[in-house]
Parts: C-alpha cells; sequence; structure tokens
C-alpha cells in the first residue's frame, strides 16, 4: 500500500490510541485515529460513514475517486451499502474462492514458467505480481485479458492521488467500458459474475456497470501491490524467505504478517452526526481516518511490530478492514498472496533483489501504491 505522509498517518512504534487534528495531503482538516482497539470500535461506528451531505465542498484524503473523498448518497448510504453486498457477497464466499485455487495455482505456475524461461534477472512486479491478480479478476468477471492495457490506464487514473481532471476522465472511461460489458453479458451471458449480476430480475445495466468497475479496480490493484511489497519485505528478510521455503506450511500466516507489516494508507470516513470519540468532539460531516498502519504497529498489541515475522500469530491486522465494511474480495487476495508466495519460495529458495532496496521506487501518484519495478535474480 501507498505510504502516508507522517503528518497522516503514522506508521511504527504507536503507543496508545487517541485521536488527533491533522491536515490531510490536499490542504483540508481531519481526525486521525491511532491505535488498535480505538481503530477496531471505530470501523464498527454507525455514526461513521463514506458518504457526505455535501460532497463537493467536503475535506478529502486525496483526488482518487474510491479513496480520496466522499462516495455514495448521504440519504440512502446504509440502504444502498447493504444491498451491494447482499447482491456481490454470494459471488466471493470462502468456498467460491477456495474453488478458485487450482486455477490460480496454475495461473501462477504459467508465470513463473515464462518469467524462468526469460532468464535471470526479471522484473517480478511485472512477471507476476500484476499479471496473476488481473487474469484472476478478468476471469471471475468475464472481461477479456486483451483489454487490459486499456483498463490498466483507466485504474491508474481512478486511482490518481492529485490529478481530479484526470481521475473523472479515467471513471468515466471505466465506467462506459464496463457498461458495454454489461450489454454483451445480456446478449451472450457465460460462467461469470458479470452475467450472474445481469440474471437478477431489478438490477440496472447503471447498478452493474458500477459493481464491475470497483471490482474491476479492487479486485486486482490491491493484490497485484500486495504481491509485489510482499515479496520486497520477504526478499529484505532472507532468513524469512527461507523458513518459508523449509517450512511450506507457514505461508498463511506468513501472509497475514505480510499485510500487517505493510505501509498502509489510513481509511477515510465521515461523523454522520456529532460524535465523541477518545475525549474528542467531532462536529458532524468532519473527516476521520482510520490510522490502519498504527493499529497494525501498535506496540500493545504486537510485539516489535516493525520486525517481519512469519511466525507470527497475533492479533488480526485491519488492511481489509473490520466489521460491516470488511473486503468482500479478502478470501480472494488471501489465496492468491499465499499461492503465488508459496510458488516463489518453492522454485527459487535463493531469490534475492538484483538492486540496492533503496532505489527501488513506489507509485506515490496512485492511492494504492506499491512498487514500479521489483528486479530480482536466481
Amino acid at each position: 500500500m501507498q505510504s502516508s505522509p507522517p503528518s497522516v498517518c503514522p506508521v511504527t512504534g504507536v503507543v496508545g490510541s487517541g485521536v488527533t487534528p491533522v491536515t490531510t495531503p490536499t490542504g483540508d482538516p481531519a481526525w486521525l485515529a491511532t491505535g488498535y482497539e480505538l481503530v477496531r470500535e471505530l470501523f464498527t461506528d454507525p455514526r461513521l460513514g463514506r458518504a457526505h451531505p455535501q460532497p463537493e465542498t467536503a475535506a478529502r484524503l486525496g483526488e482518487s475517486a474510491f479513496s480520496g473523498g466522499p462516495i455514495g448518497n448521504f440519504d440512502t448510504e446504509l440502504a444502498d451499502h447493504a444491498r451491494m453486498r447482499a447482491l456481490l457477497a454470494p459471488h466471493f464466499t470462502a468456498k467460491r474462492m477456495r474453488e478458485l485455487r487450482p486455477r490460480v495455482e496454475q495461473l501462477t505456475t504459467e508465470l513463473l514458467d515464462a518469467m524462468t524461461a526469460q532468464g535471470s534477472p526479471a522484473d517480478l512486479q511485472a512477471a507476476l505480481a500484476l499479471p496473476l491478480p488481473l487474469l484472476v479478476i478478468c476471469e471471475l468477471l468475464g472481461v477479456p485479458y486483451a483489454d487490459r492495457n486499456r483498463f490498466r490506464d483507466w485504474v491508474d487514473a481512478v486511482g490518481h492521488v492529485t490529478d481530479r481532471a484526470k481521475v473523472e476522465a479515467g471513471v468515466a472511461e471505466l465506467f462506459a467500458y464496463c457498461l458495454h460489458l454489461v450489454g454483451e453479458k445480456r446478449r451472450e451471458p457465460g460462467d461469470d459474475v458479470v452475467s450472474r449480476l445481469c440474471a437478477i430480475a431489478d438490477v440496472t445495466d447503471d447498478e452493474i456497470a458500477t459493481h464491475a468497475m470497483v471490482l474491476l479496480f479492487a479486485g486486482h490493484e490491491t493484490s497485484a501491490v500486495q504481491i509485489g511489497v510482499g515479496a520486497r519485505m520477504l526478499l529484505e528478510n532472507p532468513d524469512q524467505w527461507r523458513l518459508l521455503h523449509e517450512r511450506p506450511t507457514l505461508v498463511p500466516s506468513a501472509v497475514e504478517e505480510l499485510l500487517r507489516a505493510c505501509d498502509a494508507s489510513s481509511l477515510p470516513r465521515y461523523a454522520r452526526a456529532p460524535m465523541t470519540v477518545a475525549g474528542t468532539e467531532i462536529p458532524a460531516g468532519d473527516l476521520v481516518l482510520l490510522g490502519i498502519a498504527s493499529a497494525n504497529h501498535d506496540t500493545g498489541v504486537f510485539t516489535e511490530p516493525a520486525r517481519v515475522d512469519v511466525t507470527r500469530q497475533q492479533a488480526a491486522h485491519f488492511l481489509f478492514g473490520y466489521g460491516p465494511r470488511y473486503c468482500l474480495g479478502a478470501p480472494l487476495a488471501r489465496i492468491e498472496l499465499q499461492v503465488a508466495f508459496g510458488q516463489l519460495v518453492a522454485r527459487f529458495p535463493e531469490m534475492t533483489l538484483a538492486v540496492d532496496p533503496s532505489t527501488l521506487t513506489e507509485r506515490d501518484e496512485v492511492f494504492t501504491g506499491g512498487l514500479t519495478a521489483l528486479p530480482v535474480r536466481w
């Protein structure tokens, strides 16, 4: 995930919890909530939402479409959210995702075979981290993989943190693409999520296209980032890489640890009514940032939180959220990450970074962040 400026989300060494007034990268005022217990409590507080009664003037975290500011209709937010989850949750159950695992294994093997054939060194971000989640979400949604370069550009535009015009153009292009896809699925349905949504009587084309757009963005972008960032953390901790090679049963716990340890962005919420949080009065409409990185690095919950420990068996992280808004795609992301890291450590026990870690660069212009490249050798 993208590193946040220190003024927005302190990362390591956070002791206790509280609410602090901060200024977002857009120059807007906000309240930063830190600490594991407080962040968990706020995740389930019905007085916090994602919509705002005056979205045009609301404080923002950035310009990105889905995470920069308010989304949805303030008056119908709760009902809309419940309907969205009711429509989508059946397609992303843990059981459905487990059934998908053999296909994820096959795709991962094919991508790593191609990387091996190309030879060392290689860019792991381009060879595996980006294409694997993209292939998977395309198959799930029924999106032609041949179109990937088109919507990758739109996805990057939608997530841009500073260029509002670029974001709006990206949203328009991506929505138009998804609306066209819905029309095709109505004419020729397949065995995919969009086709199954089209078969539901009271769901409009616009509604399906909106869901498809969000799924296309969130369904691969986060996993692509986390495969790259997680691989980097393991490669920078070669003892952990070797441990996973020797004890592959640790891969599931390693995935959770890598998700916890990453430098996660804060999540925006808006106070739907005046509220008191940790003794601080927060007016209705104010922006509240849930400090995910601070919670996942809370020294009161995690021993030596700055250290990557694939054997860690402590509290659950909040990278996928918590409570009613827990990420629907978490089971899919976990499978993709488990398969990717499992095959990497099994096939490339001697893999190392091919460059000095200090030369690696991140996509700071995109909300989800991630590496621009991850050169490796084996």
